[in-house]
């Protein structure tokens, strides 16, 4: 098992290294978006399926609450939360449209859509992606592999440098951290 842990830790720094030589423009692109829907008043929504909804709900916390600086909280929803309106959803409609559904609801042209799937494959994030740009809203996409249907969509796309779903998730949750602390810097840090 000794031997397993650090292949684990060797792949994962792997793909860490790749992204810091060669996707900076990307997370300063994706930064920038942000900072800009903030300023016009605009809000965070976030989405994705399973380990993809559960850092959709980490992202979300970290602007409402606060990252490193004690601040005033900023506007994030990730919509796989409400567990009544998923299943609602699903029911009386289809999966497909979770998300979609609600950013028709939710969403105004000055917020900004965080669509995360692993395999940029997620028809739910896609669809969702789609009813953004209906709206107006800028997307930005968090993906891996190829980078799917999704990474064509969006506005901007971010693809972790992997087949891997597990490195993919943990090059998510590292560059939304990033992400965080930029925006947190630019916005509060006097």
């Amino acid at each position: 098992m000794e031997e397993k842990i650090k292949k684990i830790f060797k792949e994962s720094i792997t793909v860490q290294q790749k992204i810091s030589e060669n996707y900076s423009q990307v997370i300063i692109k994706i930064t920038q978006s942000i900072i800009q829907c903030l300023k016009n008043g605009g809000k965070i929504i976030l989405c994705g399926n399973g380990g993809s909804a559960a850092d959709s709900q980490h992202i979300a916390a970290e602007f409402i609450g606060r990252f490193k600086l004690d601040r005033n909280p900023l506007p994030a929803i990730a919509l796989s939360t409400n567990t009544s309106v998923l299943t609602c959803l699903g029911n009386d409609y289809s999966y497909q449209i979770i998300f979609s559904r609600q950013l028709q609801a939710l969403a105004k042209k000055e917020d900004i859509l965080i669509a995360i799937s692993t395999s940029g494959r997620s028809t739910n994030v896609i669809e969702a992606v789609k009813t953004a740009k209906n709206i107006g809203l800028k997307s930005i996409a968090l993906t891996g592999k190829d980078g799917g249907e999704l990474a064509k969509i969006a506005d901007v796309s971010f693809i972790a440098p992997s087949d891997e779903t597990p490195r993919i998730q943990e090059s998510h949750i590292t560059v939304a951290h990033i992400i965080c602390e930029l925006v947190e810097e630019q916005l509060f840090k006097k």
